[in-house]
């Protein structure tokens, strides 16, 4: 197990309801390994995991970041903690505080702490960079939403070591000449181009009376150590609701695709360049009904060539879900038209008494990528009682 990491935890458990679960799926175009890498305890949960690979030489290591939550109530995230992998993933490390990503009281009376968090890996520097959002909390309980920032943290895995929470300095205004108010990058999707610069995607409000969010995608510089803005494209947004957020972006085949979540649907577009987006429309099957995703997020995988999204959505036996949360799906999209092919959907990870909305992806390579999801709401419903589960599925072609 990776130097200076506390003893491996392997949790490896049959898949029966209401248990975490080790399991493998082939009954559509992937094959599906699942795996339990975490669980929570009586008084916290694990949510927003999120995994990232890191080279070592020859070598690969693996860190999922999560966050310590309260079990009831929204957004009760503390501590960040990360677990560890050098096997590929088949066992990890006890979860271990990262100090400088604690929840914090400063000097005005707030608690802040880092949230929604999403590391990448980046070949230039050698370093893994956590990108998400800040969370502030008055007098530690009353969550306000327009101090929010843009975080981001860099683990060095030479040293085994986490830098300090930072935040990346945003324009004053929009190109429309719009206020850019409170911006963060929470529960994302980046990209690092070959030229080592990061395409974030980036949400904020226009107005400090109106929650209405646009989506935009900002080409940032990375260092290694500082994560600098320096340009953005087109700006998204809807009126209804809280407009279009939560985006991310990945690259196939030389284009750009940006998928942003909204309170009563999901919307994608499509670039040439990475930063200025087509208009975006609504997320259909190729039989030109809507996908029914909607108030939570959705992510790219890219394998064997193609092009998948993973999301969840209603019409899947999963009323008694909150909002549709569960189970966790991926289709192949066309490129082309926009749109997923109905056929080859496939579920990732069952849904079982929890949401499973807040995943992230980690591309291995073109044959194979990883999906790490935190169970959530497992107190709330048949579960009550047990401990939540963070879960490993790796995707591959099936042979």
């Amino acid at each position: 197990m990776y130097r200076l990491l506390a003893p491996v935890l392997v949790i490896k458990i049959a898949m029966v309801l209401g248990v975490c679960s080790t399991a493998f799926a082939g009954d559509g175009p992937l094959e599906i390994e699942r795996l339990t890498i975490a669980k929570g305890d009586a008084k916290w949960d694990w949510t927003q995991a999120r995994t990232a690979i890191a080279k070592l030489g020859t070598n690969s290591v693996f860190v999922t970041t999560l966050s310590r939550t309260a079990k009831r109530g929204a957004h009760g995230y503390h501590d960040v903690f990360a677990v560890f992998s050098d096997d590929d993933g088949e066992s990890w490390s006890e979860p271990r505080s990262i100090p400088s990503l604690r929840r914090m009281t400063r000097d005005d009376g707030y608690e802040v702490v880092a949230g929604d968090l999403c590391p990448i890996w980046h070949p230039a520097t050698g370093k893994v960079l956590i990108t998400g959002k800040t969370f502030n909390f008055a007098d530690g309980t009353k969550e306000n939403i327009l101090r929010e920032q843009v975080a981001y943290c860099v683990f060095d895995p030479k040293r085994n070591e986490f830098g300090p929470l930072r935040t990346m300095e945003m324009p004053e205004k929009d190109h429309a000449g719009d206020a850019i108010i409170a911006p963060n990058a929470g529960c994302h999707q980046q990209v690092v181009l070959d030229d080592s610069t990061v395409l974030l995607p980036v949400r904020y409000q226009r107005s400090v009376t109106k929650r209405n969010y646009s989506s935009i995608v900002a080409k940032c510089r990375f260092d290694g150590e500082t994560l600098t803005y320096l340009k953005h494209g087109s700006e998204h947004s809807i009126p209804t609701r809280r407009g279009l957020y939560e985006p991310s972006v990945t690259v196939h085949d030389d284009r750009y695709f940006l998928t942003m979540r909204a309170d009563d649907g999901a919307w994608v577009a499509r670039s040439s360049n990475g930063i200025n987006y087509s208009e975006h429309i609504v997320w259909k099957y190729d039989d030109g009904s809507e996908l029914g995703s909607y108030n939570t997020q959705q992510h790219w995988v890219t394998l064997g060539g193609k092009l998948y999204l993973v999301y969840t959505r209603r019409g899947a036996g999963n009323d008694h879900i909150m909002r549709h949360r569960a189970p966790l799906f991926i289709g192949e999209v066309d490129p082309e038209k926009l749109v997923v092919l109905r056929d080859t959907e496939q579920i990732i990870i069952p849904e079982n008494h929890a949401t499973l909305g807040n995943s992230g992806v980690c591309r291995i390579s073109d044959e194979e990528s990883w999906i790490t999801v935190a169970e959530g709401g497992v107190s709330h419903g048949k579960r009550k009682g047990e401990n939540n589960c963070v879960i490993l599925a790796k995707l591959r072609l099936a042979r």
